[in-house]
């Protein structure tokens, strides 16, 4: 994905549609059980620059804990995107966009709540949630 100046991706149903301008070239791979019941396994996370949201009328956000908000269509279930709430930062179901099925895994997160049926092979960072715990307290986040 270097070089993309933006890539495209719509929910389910087509009623949501997001651009994301400057995609990144690698995904983020969440595998708490928080996000396994959101999308049904693990949450693949991609990033960019910037991202404009189409059809945010059909768009329901859900307040998941006191750091993070999940969004999803509130016509097909689609999941959308994580906002960590401290940067108002947002990762996007890489799911949504058909050009991020080739982009690599980076990192995997809380690797070790990963169900049996979900564990990732390749050669990625794997995180423990004491790992990424400590990692968000490094900057200054206090969540955990």
């Amino acid at each position: 994905m270097t070089g993309q100046a933006a890539i495209e991706g719509q929910c389910l149903c087509g009623a949501v549609s997001i651009e994301l301008k400057r995609p990144a070239d690698r995904l983020e791979i969440c595998q708490c059980a928080m996000c396994r019941r959101w999308g049904g396994a693990f949450y693949a996370a991609m990033t960019g620059d910037e991202a404009t949201v189409s059809g945010e009328d059909m768009v329901t956000v859900f307040r998941s804990s006191e750091w993070a908000e999940r969004a999803f269509c509130s016509r097909c279930g689609s999941t959308l995107w994580f906002r960590f709430l401290p940067t108002g930062n947002r990762s996007f179901s890489a799911g949504l966009f058909d050009a991020a099925k080739d982009v690599a895994v980076d990192r995997e997160i809380f690797a070790d709540h990963a169900a049996n049926w979900a564990r990732l092979e390749g050669p990625h960072q794997r995180l423990s949630e004491a790992e990424i715990l400590a990692e968000a307290r490094a900057a200054g986040f206090s969540i955990g």
